[in-house]
């Protein structure tokens, strides 16, 4: 179910929140692999800046949680139990999938890499015995910065780009997204 996109909080979020809210995540992550016993899809939102809950985020989050729900039934997957929750710290969505996790996570990682808004969600899968598996695992590079074609990770800890290049990048690739829906 999608979260409303005029319900954004519009919270600015510190350091120790989105650290709090990490570990509350792992906390759920581990919940859920108990319950369900199934590959988990974790997903947020890659969202620069202090507010990680605004329309624009949601209208990412929409997006793709539409798209993993597409993966699943074109794969033949089962989505045994969803939740989404909507949270300063960004919408976050869980997905306990019964598929084998290296699927889902190349599947994940095709979807990250050819949807246009693949640059802007994060997709971890889980393990039913709680591995993240990695890009790494499959051979994939570092995902590259929204702006220019350097790792990401490294763009990000230089700060290479202002705030404001990066959410016009994000609305840039929301809209044309969007109109490509529309098309």
């Amino acid at each position: 179910m999608p979260l409303y996109i005029t319900c954004a909080t519009h919270a600015v979020v510190t350091v120790p929140e989105i650290l709090a809210s990490r570990d509350a995540r792992q906390m759920r992550q581990q919940s859920w692999l108990e319950r369900h016993g199934v590959t988990l899809v974790s997903f947020t939102v890659v969202a620069s800046g202090p507010v990680k809950d605004s329309e624009l985020t949601r209208r990412i989050f929409n997006h793709g949680l539409r798209e993993l729900r597409h993966m699943a039934e074109l794969s033949g997957w089962e989505i045994k139990k969803q939740t989404c929750l909507s949270l300063a710290t960004g919408p976050e969505g869980l997905l306990a999938i019964d598929a084998p996790a290296a699927s889902v996570k190349m599947a994940a990682i095709e979807l990250e890499q050819s949807h246009p808004l693949g640059r802007l969600w994060d997709l971890d899968v889980l393990t039913q015995h709680g591995k993240i598996l990695s890009r790494s695992d499959f051979d994939q590079p570092p995902r590259n910065c929204l702006i220019c074609q350097r790792a990401a990770a490294l763009c990000a800890r230089e700060q290479t780009h202002s705030l404001a290049e990066l959410l016009a990048r994000m609305e840039a690739l929301l809209d044309a997204a969007e109109n490509a829906a529309h098309a």
